[in-house]
């Protein structure tokens, strides 16, 4: 009898300790495991979350680059315009410019030319009374025949 007695005293045991695990221990390590579990998913979630707004972060930046290039682009263009403005601007002030020192200079010329013939036309007014004086053999005063000598000149 000591074997059937030992055995239904294990028996009983054996039911206080797991009426005692169900009872009491169980629940804790439950609690503890489905702690974990939301934690874990809760770090799924978290990670999930950080995926989507990383994607959305490159989108954006994708936008904002593509933004960036473009505008970089406008200005580019904008200052090529500027620049081929400026030039075209520079090329008609050069243009002006040059036009109106060709014209100076052609007034210089013909004032030159006036100032030439003036000077040539009184020389041969004075050589043409220095020639008529020794033709006629005496001297003819520049003064009083001006009128004549200017007319003269005129003609030549």
């Amino acid at each position: 009898m000591n074997i059937n007695l030992t055995l239904i005293v294990q028996m009983i045991v054996f039911a206080v300790l797991v009426w005692f695990t169900m009872t009491f221990v169980w629940p804790l390590i439950l609690g503890m495991m489905e702690e974990r579990s939301r934690r874990i998913a809760q770090g799924l979630a978290a990670a999930e979350q950080g995926q989507q707004e990383l994607a959305q972060a490159r989108e954006r930046a994708d936008a904002i680059v593509r933004e960036a290039r473009e505008r970089a682009h406008q200005i580019i263009d904008q200052a090529q315009h500027r620049a081929n403005d400026l030039v075209e601007q520079a090329k008609g002030a050069a243009s002006t410019e040059g036009q109106r020192l060709v014209a100076a200079a052609h007034q210089q010329i013909e004032l030159e030319a006036t100032r030439a013939r003036e000077s040539l036309r009184r020389e041969v007014g004075q050589i043409a009374v220095i020639a008529a004086s020794k033709l006629l053999g005496r001297e003819i005063d520049a003064r009083t025949h001006a009128d004549l000598i200017s007319k003269l000149a005129t003609e030549i």
